[in-house]
């Protein structure tokens, strides 16, 4: 029986919910914390001011296995190497771990569920002076507390991030390209619920969604006129209210955003709280149905060099695409996915079916040169509309085949900052 839509986002809503006792041990912990921190400010006698950022501070916050907790250092403008001065403030405070990004911030374990995430910003008075991008957090959160004081659009944002988050759109990350919190905020601010934002969405025809909440532009010709070219890449041009030359969308592929509007259309047709759940892939299900269909079940695993988060997913994320590209050469791939663990190695499952044989593309037949390398190569070959070709009989196996592709490809796997990559 096809289940009411509201109920169904009641349901969700109960699940995605933080606990109170969850909310109050990150209160406590957080107060502790920032104690701590005061002191040794004060103590290294610097100039700078904490506030609390993320969807912690806005009040946005889902539940989830563990929580990050934004913490940002707002430096003044006196100050210099503002990340090598937090880390002298943060001496003593816990499991410190420095994260390179375009400024280094710094992540510290609390507890198994609890990691805070301090980011050193310079204090500026307009946004058009900041020197990166996560100067303008405290002008984000100060912007999402004053305008949104309901509870209901509170809840309604939790809903989209779950929404998003379970159907892998959730994240800036360039390995994800999807939405950020922030902007999730917004869209539902600016449509007034989750339901209307993703109908909205799915009913759109136009090639750019472009939608400016502050109305900064006269007009969406302006927008596209004015706007930096790099930022009208993503399918929604959202006006950051806070800087009207930033697009808060700018991270959004077209691909995410087709998927999500599959998703979101998929859910008004057919209401259901899986789509608020992470679907966990059973491997085991999926090998043993591959099996009955004959076809191939590969269970891989790449190992980086780069530092995790960001930098190591995006760059197994990117050997992955590769990979099922050449993969596609020799075989149909029925079904394939990627699991990133958050750390230094990602997780890539393929079914394969064998492809009978494959078509080999060859050279002009004027090319005689190249015409005699080619005939050496392959057997039989055959000329079609001046050019020659080849066809050959697939007879590896898709073990076989990685085994042959890693010890051909060694440079080129080192290249994409791969240092293993091996059959689980």
């Amino acid at each position: 029986m096809k289940k009411n839509i509201n109920s169904v986002l009641k349901e969700a809503l109960e699940k995605i919910k933080p606990s109170k006792q969850e909310i109050k041990e990150i209160e406590d912990i957080l107060k502790n914390s920032l104690e701590k921190i005061k002191e040794n400010i004060k103590s290294l006698k610097l100039k700078v001011e904490i506030f609390v950022g993320g969807s912690f501070a806005k009040k946005t916050v889902i539940r989830k296995n563990y929580y990050d907790v934004d913490v940002f250092l707002r430096f003044d403008k006196k100050h210099k190497e503002v990340s090598k001065l937090t880390e002298k403030i943060l001496k003593g405070i816990g499991d410190i771990s420095l994260i390179h990004g375009s400024r280094d911030y710094f992540r510290i374990k609390m507890s198994s569920s609890l990691f805070l995430e301090i980011v050193p910003v310079m204090k500026v008075k307009k946004p058009s002076e900041s020197e990166n991008i996560t100067d303008l957090s405290y002008s984000h959160v100060k912007y999402i507390n004053k305008k949104i004081k309901s509870q209901t659009i509170l809840d309604e944002i939790k809903l989209a991030k779950a929404f998003c988050y379970a159907n892998q759109c959730y994240g800036a990350e360039s390995y994800i390209h999807g939405f950020s919190g922030y902007g999730l905020e917004l869209l539902v601010y600016h449509y007034g619920g989750f339901l209307k934002f993703i109908k909205a969405i799915t009913k759109s025809k136009d090639e750019k969604i472009v939608i400016d909440i502050e109305k900064h532009f006269k007009n969406k010709q302006m927008v596209l006129r004015d706007l930096n070219s790099a930022k009208l890449h993503s399918p929604i041009i959202l006006i950051d209210p806070t800087y009207k030359q930033r697009n808060a969308l700018a991270a959004l592929s077209k691909e995410t955003f087709e998927k999500f509007k599959k998703d979101c259309d998929n859910f008004l047709k057919n209401p259901s709280i899986k789509f608020f759940e992470i679907e966990k892939k059973d491997l085991d299900k999926i090998k043993k149905d591959a099996e009955k269909k004959k076809f191939n079940f590969i269970l891989l695993e790449a190992k980086t060099n780069k530092q995790e988060g960001d930098i190591a997913g995006s760059k197994l994320f990117k050997f992955y695409n590769h990979f099922s590209d050449e993969i596609k050469k020799l075989f149909e791939i029925k079904n394939q996915g990627f699991n990133y663990n958050g750390q230094k190695s990602a997780r890539y499952f393929f079914v394969l079916k064998n492809k009978k044989e494959i078509l080999f593309n060859g050279p002009n037949i004027k090319d005689k040169k190249n015409i005699l390398r080619f005939k050496k190569k392959h057997k039989k070959v055959f000329a079609k509309k001046g050019k020659i070709y080849a066809k050959e009989k697939i007879k590896l196996t898709p073990k076989r085949f990685i085994e042959i592709w890693k010890k051909k490809h060694t440079e080129k796997i080192r290249e994409m900052s791969v240092e293993e990559l091996k059959i689980i």
